[in-house]
């Protein structure tokens, strides 16, 4: 067991440290300017990749939310218009339907009143046609009574009551 212990790979003397120390301060420095200086500068401009990205997604996102809210408004401006067109068609369409109900009221009247003047011409014709015939019948009984004057009195009663029989029955 003793040889265990005497036997070392590594026995640290000062000249094998010292140069230990200066190789490893001179690794150090030349790793350091080609190694560590571009890690940190790539870890770097990643940080601020990184950090611009999380901006631009906070800008995203404020945009995103200001686009929802334009649109939310838009759709409620969408909403009030049309809700203003269609009152507007009723209120155009009730219009047209009065409008049409009173020229078909007047169109009715007129034509009842044309209709009345129509009939008031009609009964007038007819009037006319029947006091001419009246006329006409009148003085054939008049020339019928006068041919029989002479015949008598009595007679000439009996002619005129069976005359005016017979225009009864016409």
């Amino acid at each position: 067991m003793i040889h265990f212990f005497l036997f070392a790979p590594f026995q640290p003397t000062p000249g094998l440290a010292i140069w230990s120390v200066i190789i490893f301060l001179l690794f150090w420095f030349i790793f350091g300017k080609l190694a560590f200086k571009p890690i940190i500068e790539a870890l770097n401009t990643r940080e601020d990749d990184i950090q611009n990205a999380l901006d631009e997604a906070k800008r995203a996102k404020e945009e995103m939310s200001s686009l929802k809210s334009e649109n939310e408004a838009l759709l409620q401006k969408a909403r009030e218009e049309r809700t203003a067109m269609l009152n507007e068609a009723k209120e155009t369409k009730n219009a047209i339907i009065a409008e049409a109900r009173d020229k078909a009221k007047a169109d009715a009247n007129k034509i009842m009143a044309d209709a009345k003047v129509e009939i008031e011409n009609q009964k007038k014709a007819a009037l006319a046609e029947v006091k001419g015939q009246v006329g006409a019948i009148a003085i054939d009984i008049a020339e019928k009574v006068l041919k029989k004057e002479l015949k008598g009195n009595t007679e000439q009663t009996d002619l005129v009551n069976k005359l005016v029989a017979e225009i009864n029955q016409n």
